[in-house]
């Protein structure tokens, strides 16, 4: 971590994931932010117009928006949110393609110009590409890592809470894997003051929340028609650079490389991590049961499909 008064945070994609994410770090007081993107002067707009709300706010923290990777030397902690999302007539495979060069091209710059940051990715597919990322940059696993548990673990928590009529300041949820159908939900370890959820509600209505979690990412883009979530998401990074920053020292879930836990070995997958001013500290590894375990291997297998086509 630098000597600076103020932590320096670099986040490359200034769209509505980055943006928002710049406007929370700026609020909290943080950091001072660089927002980089390849859109001519849009990032400077964005930073100067975030910076402008800092008397109203409070906060003196400084934003830089640039469209080049001069600004982020000496980063203590980087977010990756670049990349394109699907567009019709685009495979998976296509899409798989051009995020990795997009990545792959960040982590370089990433690899040159803040050699001692911790990187955080959230570009899809994240598992990949998070992996993609500590090919490219060499960092080791401790300082790579991806963001995806801890924004499936709060829509949990919501729909829970909503569930149960409880404050979502009572409700603890875990879930393991990767995001939509590779997500693995743990109802026995997702708790209500202590209280396993399993003991306050039907497996019907566990099912239906898991469900709805699931897809929580597709319920957001057909509601707003066009794009995706990003408040959330946004939140949910905040909540990682936080613990990173200030040393918290939090159990998040995050996508991290496994060396044998859980049975996985040099994959990435999400799993709960002490998350701390090094990164990733230690794995929390659970007890898992049979079909869990299983369903945690097919998401780590997929991660496999894909980092095989890439060549990593």
């Amino acid at each position: 971590m630098s000597t600076r008064f103020r932590p320096k945070i670099t986040v490359v994609g200034a769209g509505n994931v980055g943006a928002t994410l710049a406007h929370r770090i700026a609020d909290s007081g943080l950091g001072d932010v660089i927002l980089v993107d390849v859109v001519p002067n849009m990032p400077l707009g964005k930073a100067l117009d975030l910076e402008e709300a800092s008397p109203v706010v409070g906060t003196d923290c400084r934003l830089i928006g640039s469209n080049d990777y001069g600004p982020i030397e000496g980063s203590d902690l980087v977010v990756i949110t670049a990349g394109l999302a699907r567009k019709p007539g685009m495979s998976r495979d296509d899409l798989l393609m051009k995020n990795a060069e997009i990545v792959g091209g960040v982590a370089e710059h990433v690899k040159n110009r803040a050699p001692n940051a911790v990187v955080i990715v959230v570009s899809n597919p994240l598992d990949v590409m998070t992996q993609l990322t500590e090919s490219v940059t060499g960092f080791g696993k401790k300082r790579v890592l991806g963001m995806a548990g801890v924004l499936d673990q709060a829509r949990f928590a919501l729909f829970i809470a909503r569930e149960l009529g409880v404050s979502v300041q009572d409700v603890r949820a875990m879930v393991l894997g990767g995001h939509g159908d590779d997500m693995v939900p743990l109802p026995r370890y997702s708790t209500v003051s202590g209280i396993p959820i399993t003991d306050l509600m039907p497996k019907d209505k566990i099912d239906a929340l898991i469900k709805r979690t699931r897809e929580g990412g597709a319920e957001i883009v057909a509601l707003l028609g066009t794009g995706s979530a990003f408040y959330a998401p946004a939140a949910s990074i905040l909540a990682m650079t936080r613990a990173v920053l200030r040393d918290e020292r939090r159990i998040l879930p995050c996508c991290t490389r496994l060396e044998g836990e859980y049975g996985l070995r040099g994959v990435y997958v999400g799993v709960p991590v002490v998350l701390g001013a090094g990164g990733v500290e230690k794995i929390i590894e659970l007890k898992l049961l049979p079909e869990e375990t299983k369903s945690l291997q097919t998401s780590a297998d997929h991660v496999r499909e894909s980092v095989k086509k890439l060549g990593i």
